[in-house]
Order: structure tokens, then sequence, then C-alpha cells
């Protein structure tokens, strides 16, 4: 099925029982194609240009090097150059975010799903907040786990998931888990969660094992979500 298409309800109704939606931030509460995070990719290669001496594709090579093996850049650069998590965080998220803007859709669908909502992020809480406030849809959410948090482990260690379902209380036989890196599902799908993968609306749309659905439409996903857990 292709990822802009809507499960029949039949399909959303595994979602029944569902009290707590957790949610990634960046290329998955918003589309890709706003070029937000894609400004904080760049500014993370530049950071590690600068960190490391490395230039041109060997810094971008580098920096796909330690997100592949660590989790993020930002680990990397921590084991590897002793970078300071909290200089580097607000380096790397100092991006224009005027691409965004409100989404009336995404607000309203997020408000009719029963329960809790949260954000679990390798971002910051600054960046949560500063863009969630361009998305309007800040008063939606009842928690933000973000990577000080996690300790500077980011997803998908188990360790995170763990830490962030302690601090919330979230039983993940009753969670949803919503994101853009199929790697960071294997571990809630483990769990017992129901599994999304949110794409671009150009990207290819396989149907990666550790996720229950693809979506290119998360707004309307979520509203059709809505729609059958009224009946």
């Amino acid at each position: 099925m292709p990822a802009d298409k809507l499960p029949a309800i039949e399909e959303l109704s595994v979602f029944a029982g569902v009290r707590d939606w957790i949610f990634d931030l960046d290329d998955t509460l918003y589309p890709p194609e706003s070029g937000v995070f894609k400004a904080v990719m760049h500014r993370i290669r530049a950071y590690t240009a600068r960190v490391t001496g490395a230039s041109g594709e060997d810094a971008a090579a580098l920096q796909r090097n330690y997100a592949a093996r660590y989790g993020t850049t930002l680990r990397g650069l921590m084991e590897e150059h002793g970078v300071d998590p909290v200089e580097f965080l607000a380096d790397v998220h100092a991006v224009d975010r005027s691409a965004l803007a409100p989404d009336a859709g995404l607000a309203e669908a997020l408000s009719r799903l029963p329960g809790r909502k949260f954000i679990l992020t390798s971002g910051t809480h600054a960046h949560v907040s500063e863009t969630l406030a361009r998305l309007a849809i800040a008063d939606r959410f009842d928690g933000v786990f973000d990577i000080a948090d996690a300790g500077y482990l980011p997803k998908p260690a188990e360790a995170t998931y763990a830490a962030f379902l302690d601090r919330f209380g979230v039983e993940p036989a009753a969670a949803a888990m919503f994101e853009d890196s199929p790697r960071n599902l294997a571990v809630p799908r483990a769990l017992g969660m129901r599994t999304v993968l949110v794409v671009g609306r150009q990207a290819p749309q396989p149907m990666p094992q550790v996720s229950d659905f693809v979506t290119a439409n998360l707004p309307a996903f979520l509203a059709g979500v809505a729609d059958a857990l009224s009946g």
C-alpha cells in the first residue's frame, strides 16, 4: 500500500487499547520537505569538520560513520573528540524554522487521540519548544524526553527507551511509537508497541519489518486512527 494511502478502518483497530502515543520530532511531526532537519544536518557536518579538521566529503563521511556507530554524530564526537554536548546541541539547532507553519490538521488529530502524547527525541528541549511553537501544537503534549534526559545516549539504545518508559510510567503494550528512522522502531516493536514509520512524500515506500504501518501523511493517518477508535 502506498504510504500516502490510508489503511482501512479495520486495520487501524490495532491501536485499540493504546493509552500513550510517542513521537519522534524531526522529520516526523513535520515533513522532511520543510528542510528544517536538513539544515540541522548541515550544521552537524560543519561542526564535525571544525572539530576534526576534515573537509568536504571527508567530513560528511566521518559524520555518517559516527552516526552509524554511535547512534548520533554527537555521541561519536563526545567519545572520539571530547566534544561538549551542550555547546554542540546549541550550535546545530540554531536553524531557521520559518518554513514551518501552524498545522491545524495535526493539532486536531492529536487532540482526538485518547490518552497521553509524548516526544522522545535526540534533540533538545529548546529545539522541541521552538519547533512545536511554529507548528502550534505545543499544548497537545504531556511530556518531552530529550537527549540530555537520556544521558546523551541516543535511540536506538535500549537503555534510552527504558529510561523514557520509567520516567513517564508508560506500558509498552499500551503504547504506539511514530518515527522517521526504521532502526529506532526496532526496540519499541520488540517491547510490544504498535509502530509507525513516517516518511517523506517522495521517499521509497518499503514496509520495514519493524513497523506495522508506513505513512507519508501523519495528520491524515492520526485522524484515521482517531476515527477507528471512536467507532
